[in-house]
């Protein structure tokens, strides 16, 4: 059996929250501020990791997560973030552009919807739009308002990048080795300075990186397929049906969800219904096992147990078990 935890761990810097988790949905909960969900889309036991460092206006963090998930929602009222992808088993996709090289992923005042790969980890920055917005016309800098509003792949001038990716660096570092060095305020403004200093130099060079008109037209039916998917309520879909609907043949649109979501239609439903009943399975139900699967179109009983099992790492009877026993 799985045992579930987020682990909070305290550190001498009072402005230094580090958790860990095995369960994708207490990893979300121990995103602070963040109002984030995420799908577990690949098979096998989770893990993850969230560190966060407050500076006066700004958050430095660095994400792990062990599996492929879709993220989505918000990372606040009114903020600005900007992530670089550190490593991960696969490409990140961003609203239906796969981030490559140097590029950087940005959200400015947007929704976040983004599928990451297995072993991933992400760093960056999250602060207020406000404060960019003050800071442009307080030095004369002209925003690149036309990716505002959008969670974008953007590809930005290499040096300013490069710097921010080497502070980031020496954070991580600084947590692990010297934690206590961020008690001091005047280190903690000092850091929060040169960060902003970077990305103040990276914002005027921001461009959309261009998918092309296939990868765009590929994002089209991926989110058509998507809406029809989550919105079928409790009745199973055949991939015949999804077809149907946005027109495309079961090859063109598995070649679609591999290019967008970087795995099959019918692999990506199965794991939005497998979560789906986890989510139900932990709110410790009063219905059986077999009645939650089948609200959600697992028939074969036997064959969703060995499903659940191998997503997930354990037998939905345990989970609901444990749901039960923390109640």
């Amino acid at each position: 059996m799985t045992l579930s935890a987020t682990l909070p761990i305290q550190d001498s810097a009072a402005n230094l929250f580090q958790a860990s988790s095995t369960d994708v949905d207490e990893h979300c909960a121990a995103l602070g501020r963040w109002r984030l969900n995420y799908d577990q889309i690949s098979a096998g036991a989770f893990s993850g990791s969230f560190t966060q460092l407050s500076l006066p206006r700004v958050d430095v963090f660095r994400e792990i997560t062990s599996q492929q998930v879709r993220q989505y929602g918000q990372l606040g009222a009114d903020s600005f973030g900007i992530g670089l992808p550190w490593r991960g088993d696969g490409e990140v996709n961003c609203n239906g552009t796969s981030v490559a090289g140097k590029q950087v992923i940005a959200c400015i005042d947007a929704e976040v919807d983004m599928c990451t790969p297995k072993a991933f980890e992400l760093r960056g920055v999250v602060t207020g739009v406000a404060l960019i917005e003050e800071l442009a016309a307080n030095l004369g800098i002209e925003l690149p308002r036309s990716v505002w509003h959008q969670l974008l792949a953007m590809e930005m001038a290499e040096a300013p990048v490069a710097r921010l990716r080497t502070h980031l660096a020496a954070i991580q570092e600084t947590i692990a080795t010297a934690p206590e060095r961020f008690d001091d305020p005047a280190a903690r403004q000092a850091l929060e300075d040169a960060l902003l200093v970077e990305i103040m130099d990276m914002l005027p060079t921001a461009r959309r990186a261009d998918p092309g008109r296939s990868a765009l037209a590929r994002k089209h039916t991926v989110d058509r397929a998507r809406a029809l998917m989550h919105g079928s309520g409790d009745r199973s879909l055949s991939l015949l049906e999804v077809c149907k609907a946005v027109g495309a043949s079961p090859r063109k649109l598995g070649y679609c969800f591999q290019e967008v979501l970087g795995t099959s239609p019918m692999h990506y439903w199965r794991a939005m219904r497998l979560n789906r009943v986890r989510r139900d399975l932990k709110r410790g139900t009063d219905a059986s096992v077999y009645d939650v699967a089948v609200q959600y179109g697992f028939w074969h009983f036997s064959q969703f147990s060995l499903d659940y099992k191998r997503h997930f790492s354990e037998l939905p009877s345990e989970t609901l078990r444990r749901s039960k026993l923390a109640a």
